[in-house]
């Protein structure tokens, strides 16, 4: 039986879920949706990601945000949440760091507040339902600047 090494590797690429010196991007997912958390967990690891941490709205967003703070990469940030929404968590997160890179995820129809979170320091947003190609792409265009 053939093994692995014995087939050439003309398709494999790195995982985009590396930094230049091999450790993976820490990404914290604020959304209150255990399914679109979980989507987006599994969609980010199979690229080599490290999901530190799940929040379930904003206010809890803030509070793991500034306990993994400075080793948070990235943000994934829900627009709708209950008790906090994304948008101000988006606020409070830049005022604390206005180097935090934050892409929000939206549903369709919330044009307008996907423009006011990027007028507000978002980096970029994704759309629901999740797209797998989008997400990676979206994702490694904000680490990548």
């Amino acid at each position: 039986m053939k093994a692995k090494q014995d087939f050439p590797s003309i398709n494999e690429r790195p995982a985009e879920g590396l930094k230049p010196d091999g450790t993976a991007y820490r990404v914290l997912i604020v959304d209150d949706s255990m399914f679109v958390a979980k989507q987006l967990g599994q969609i980010l690891t199979s690229e080599g990601y490290e999901v530190i941490a799940t929040a379930v709205d904003g206010m809890d967003g803030i509070e793991k945000y500034k306990q993994y703070s400075p080793n948070v990469d990235l943000v994934t940030m829900d627009i709708t949440m209950p008790r906090m929404d994304g948008i101000s968590s988006l606020e409070a997160i830049m005022a604390y760091d206005k180097n935090a890179k934050v892409v929000m995820i939206s549903a369709l129809g919330k044009e307008d507040l996907v423009k006011k979170s990027l007028l507000l320091g978002a980096k970029n947003y994704i759309v629901k339902p999740l797209d797998r190609k989008k997400v990676l792409e979206r994702i490694h265009s904000v680490l990548s600047k």
